[in-house]
């Protein structure tokens, strides 16, 4: 029986076998090295062996994921429904919880992302919703990060994209803001008015300390009067007697 052949299969077995051992992770990869199923240590990058049958390895990204929560149906507080969608960044800093404390830990992440989304926006009305998104990111973040943080994640950043309303409620709001503008305009006007009278009623009470402004006020009057008017029109203005006791008449 020649036993060359059978030689060779074993000597490619054994190359095969002999390769398998080497795995390159890159800069940004880790590997979570088990020995017969129970966590030994984590790997890489660069180089490393994973004897084959005893050890298994499993890749975990520790770059950012940026993930999109789908679109959430949600109640504020004033009982306003709309649709909410955001995006979040986070990645993994610590590569064995990651994969021993959860099953899944992208698919687990982007659950909790819309369960917390539904559960801070629900806690606020529709005006915060929209001038304090700065603030609702603040908060989703901290309450993601601090819930992830037994799986070895971090949480950097939350945005929300979007509020989407219905229509009913988007002409309500521009009715809204339609009166607002209105009652702006209203309480300008009515300082304006307020500041005029004042003027005036300084402008009185000076005329009314010095009796010769007060005529030439008058008499001023008077020749506005006149050079409004045309020339065949008659105007008959009363004259005070006061502005007489000052004229020489001799």
């Amino acid at each position: 029986m020649d036993i060359g052949p059978i030689i060779i299969i074993l000597i490619a077995i054994l190359l095969l076998v002999l390769l398998s051992m080497f795995r390159i992770l890159r800069e940004y990869e880790r590997g979570v090295i088990f020995v017969l199923g129970r966590f030994w240590r984590v790997k890489g990058p660069g180089l490393i062996i994973v004897i084959p049958i005893i050890q298994q390895m499993v890749r975990v990204d520790l770059r950012t994921i940026v993930m999109d929560v789908p679109t959430q149906d949600v109640i504020s507080r004033d009982n306003v429904s709309v649709r909410v969608n955001a995006v979040i960044y986070f990645r993994v800093v610590n590569p064995q919880p990651a994969i021993i404390q959860v099953e899944n830990f992208l698919e687990a992440t982007s659950q909790l992302a819309q369960t917390t989304l539904r559960s801070v926006l629900g806690q606020h009305e529709l005006d915060e919703m929209l001038s304090e998104r700065e603030k609702l990111n603040s908060d989703i973040q901290a309450i993601l990060d601090e819930q992830t943080d037994s799986w070895g994640i971090k949480v950097s950043n939350v945005e929300i994209k979007h509020v989407d309303l219905d229509e009913s409620m988007i002409r309500a709001i521009a009715k809204q803001a339609e009166a607002e503008r209105e009652r702006r305009a209203k309480i300008i006007h009515a300082e304006g008015e307020l500041q005029a009278s004042e003027k005036l009623l300084q402008a009185a009470n000076v005329l009314s300390q010095n009796q010769q402004a007060l005529q030439l006020r008058y008499l001023q009057t008077l020749s506005n009067i006149s050079t409004g008017q045309n020339k065949t029109s008659t105007i008959v203005f009363p004259m005070p007697l006061d502005l007489l006791k000052n004229i020489n008449l001799s």
